[in-house]
């Protein structure tokens, strides 16, 4: 397939990374000559220095013959307009824009997106993308990482092996003995810095980041076997009252149950602006690292902290600050990846990676065909796949245990008439099901020969 990617920084240097990973035909439009370097230096895709909303730009980088384009520059307008010149003049059949402003997603406005108006096909908001995953992590405190399958009935969480875990040193396939009803798997760890799908005689060690895939109805369950508590978030306080913090609020104000919300935000405008948006919720003006201030939201009381302005430094200093008030639980929003590290030595609990939800989403959208959900995981390094199996797929007819996976590869989950069950080996997979895999990113294209679903569209 050819893709045509307009913007080279985070989002759309990682998109590039996956689709030419996969083969597919990639070239890399930006303003900016130096990304576009770093782009085709270090990926193999074509570049193109130029504004990506200039036909003469787009003609260049072989808009006649593209079968996409996914306009994630910084600009909204920009995008909307790449998007409207990729239609009107080069017939692009499939558009992908990242857009930020709120207005322009708003749904009273949603008719804007026709094909005779503004012929977008799928819209991405970095902003409520974020949000959804500050709220998957406040609803899963004792992980670090959390995404949602199988229509709210699986889950996938993120959980680090300390001395308190019940299960340290054994070996996985004897879990399978120690728990028979328990329906969670181990699709990966990361062990000393590297992911890798483990065997069913590794064991967890101290130290290990486990993610592991299990049924929604089982979470605390699993928890508990890993040595973690799950504690109710009723008292949050918010550091960042921008679109992110505001969209937070309004989720955790409509929760089930009185959630007791309060905003800390620098800037007068804006905390202004999320006062006046929120019923329930307060909003203090001020400087999210002050310890007095702090403490008059009452952070130490809080159950949760969660960091959201648009600083790395200033979320990371605040989550700091927050649990040295006091405060258990601390997560920051973290743009820059080599920054993670940095996480566990500081004892912030948890982080939001931006890049990775909006990959995850776009991601979501161009593996056409069945695939119903992709969840980015670290820095690229493997995907959680979702995916309905088709009647021509190699899997169809098959039992789990005649299926020849490649190694890099876990199965998570089989849904069944919307019954979510345990991947065992007498499990019998058929046309119709839907599957969820953990695999490296070295074994996604063999995954998809497996499930028959081309990112190709035509």
């Amino acid at each position: 397939m050819k893709v045509i990617i307009c913007g080279a920084g985070q989002v759309g240097w990682q998109i590039a990374r996956h689709l030419s990973g996969e083969r597919n035909d990639v070239t890399v439009v930006d303003s900016n000559a130096d990304l576009v370097r770093r782009a085709t230096e270090t990926l193999d895709v074509q570049g193109i220095a130029g504004f990506a909303s200039y036909p003469n730009v787009l003609e260049r980088a072989g808009a006649r013959d593209a079968d996409m384009i996914i306009a994630a520059t910084h600009s909204d307008e920009v995008n909307m307009v790449t998007c409207q010149v990729a239609h009107s003049v080069f017939s692009v059949n499939r558009k992908i824009a990242r857009l930020r402003s709120q207005s322009y997603l708003d749904a009273i406005y949603s008719d804007l997106y026709r094909r005779d108006h503004l012929p977008i096909d799928v819209v991405i908001s970095p902003e409520r993308e974020v949000a959804a995953a500050a709220m998957r992590r406040l609803a899963a405190p004792a992980a670090f990482d959390t995404e949602v399958f199988m229509d709210g009935k699986a889950q996938l969480l993120g959980i680090t092996i300390d001395e308190s875990c019940p299960v340290v040193n054994t070996a996985l396939r004897q879990l399978t003995d120690l728990f028979s009803t328990l329906r969670s798997i181990v699709v990966g760890i990361r062990r000393d810095g590297t992911l890798f799908a483990p065997e069913p005689d590794d064991q967890i060690f101290v130290g290990d980041n486990c993610y592991i895939f299990c049924q929604s109805d089982d979470v605390a369950r699993t928890l508990e076997i890993f040595g973690k508590t799950q504690k109710k978030q009723d008292r949050v306080v918010i550091v960042g009252g921008g679109n992110v913090g505001l969209t937070v609020a309004r989720a955790l104000e409509q929760r089930q149950g009185r959630t007791r919300t309060k905003i800390i935000e620098m800037n007068r405008a804006i905390a202004e602006r999320a006062a006046e948006a929120l019923e329930r919720t307060i909003v203090l003006n001020g400087d999210g690292l002050d310890s007095a201030l702090l403490n008059e939201a009452g952070v130490a009381r809080a159950d949760a902290m969660l960091a959201v302005t648009d600083d790395d430094k200033t979320n990371m200093l605040a989550a700091v600050r927050a649990k040295a008030e006091g405060c258990p639980f601390a997560i920051a929003l973290i743009n820059d990846p080599t920054l993670v590290p940095l996480m566990a030595p500081l004892g912030i609990d948890a982080y939001i990676n931006p890049r990775a939800t909006t990959v995850s989403s776009i991601l979501r959208h161009i593996r056409h065909g069945r695939v119903r959900q992709v969840y980015s995981i670290g820095d690229a390094e493997a995907e959680m796949i979702e995916a309905e199996v088709m009647s021509t797929s190699p899997l169809a007819g098959q039992t789990m245990r005649d299926i020849d996976f490649p190694e890099g590869v876990l199965i998570g989950a089989v849904m069944k008439n919307g019954e979510v069950m345990r991947p065992l080996g007498t499990l019998k997979i058929e046309a119709g099901d839907v599957i969820a895999l953990f695999a490296m990113a070295d074994d996604v294209r063999e995954v998809e020969r497996l499930l028959q679903v081309s990112i190709d569209f035509f």
